[in-house]
Order: structure tokens, then C-alpha cells, then sequence
């Protein structure tokens, strides 16, 4: 890492307050940046309507947005954004309405398998390099009944999560099976991928 470069990465995501505890796993320090675009949540993302780039396009483009978005505010920095879009049956899977839509989104996907499509991008804020990388998760559902689906909404109550998933509370029992070369991805902030992009820059968790 070149003398003049900061050790400080700061991290621009859309799951900023669940990953405190998973991006220390990556052995490297964190600022989360102040009222920047995406700074807070923790819910998978889908499309808008009216947008008709591919899902894992989108979630590229949207990383990068990110770490580009507080660049200037950070020029010593290693910027990480990264964001998440699902995928289902070749469409980007929106947020419900309300509880209705919510509970026929996850039974129209119950044992079946939708891709999350986990995008990360790492800006080097002095030399303007940027990496970027796409982290797929294919994740089947179980087949569940009315009353199991009832009972996942009363408690995740996740009305602002796209195909009404929480992933990283108790989302997870909806799932049967999940496949990933980097299975962190899930959450929405693939470990394993940003450890080998902080090391091409010369950061090191170890």
C-alpha cells in the first residue's frame, strides 16, 4: 500500500447496520459514512417497474454509484460499495405493498430458487482505481404453508425488503439450500471477494 494511501475503508451499502459485526470478520477497520446514498438498511433489493436493466447489471451499476458517491469526501480512502438485487424467473424482484402482496410474493417462490445477485465495487479514492466484482447466490426456497408464512411476517414484519425477505434474521429458515463460491454474499457484503480486492490494493486483514 503506497505511504500517501489511508488505512481507513469506508463502506457505502445498503446493509450498513447489520454488517458491522461481518465486515470486522474481514479483519479490516470501517467508517460508514454520514447521509450518503445507502448508508442505512439491511434488506435485499429489487427493481423499480420501470426499469428494465438486467438484475445483476443493476446491482453493479449501483455499487459503484455508491463508492463514487463519497469519494470526494474521503480522497485518502479505500471506498467499498456495495449493493444487492434479487432475482426471479428473470426479473428483479420488487418490495410488497403491503402484507397481502408480501405473503403471495413468498408463496408464488416457495420451493423454488431465486439468484441474489451481490455486487461490490472498491475505490481507490487517491489513484481512482476502481474494482468491481459480481457474487451470485442461487437460494432455494422451502415449501411452506400459509400458517409458516403467516408466522415469518409476524415476526420479521419485512414490508420494506424486496420478495419480502429479511435474509439476515429470520429469513434464512426459508431456505432449504443456498449455493455461493462466497456464501457471505447473502447478507449482502461477499467477505471473501472484498478480501481479495482490499489485498490487490495492498490492505491485508492478516
Amino acid at each position: 500500500m503506497s505511504p500517501a494511501l489511508s488505512k481507513k475503508t469506508v463502506k457505502n451499502n445498503d446493509f450498513a447496520a447489520s454488517h458491522r459485526s461481518s465486515s470486522s470478520g474481514a479483519g479490516v477497520g470501517f467508517a460508514l459514512p454520514q447521509g450518503a446514498p445507502g448508508a442505512a438498511g439491511s434488506c435485499l433489493h429489487g427493481g423499480s417497474p420501470g426499469n428494465r436493466r438486467a438484475p445483476a447489471a443493476l446491482a453493479l451499476r449501483l455499487a459503484e454509484a455508491k463508492a463514487r458517491a463519497v469519494a470526494a469526501a474521503y480522497p485518502s480512502a479505500l471506498i467499498v460499495g456495495s449493493d444487492q438485487v434479487a432475482e426471479f424467473s428473470g426479473e428483479a424482484i420488487g418490495k410488497p405493498r403491503d402484507r397481502a402482496h408480501a405473503l403471495q410474493m413468498l408463496a408464488s417462490m416457495s420451493g423454488r430458487t431465486i439468484v441474489f445477485h451481490t455486487a461490490l465495487a472498491v475505490l481507490n479514492a487517491q489513484s481512482g482505481r476502481l474494482q468491481t466484482a459480481l457474487v451470485d447466490v442461487a437460494s432455494t426456497f422451502r415449501a411452506l404453508d400459509q400458517r409458516e408464512l403467516e408466522a415469518y411476517l409476524d415476526h420479521d414484519q419485512s414490508y420494506d425488503c424486496a420478495g419480502a425477505v429479511r435474509v439476515e434474521s429470520l429469513g434464512i429458515a426459508l431456505f432449504t439450500r443456498v449455493a455461493s463460491d462466497d456464501p457471505t454474499a447473502l447478507i449482502g457484503l461477499p467477505l471473501i471477494r472484498l478480501t481479495d480486492m482490499l489485498r490487490a490494493e495492498g490492505v491485508s486483514p492478516l
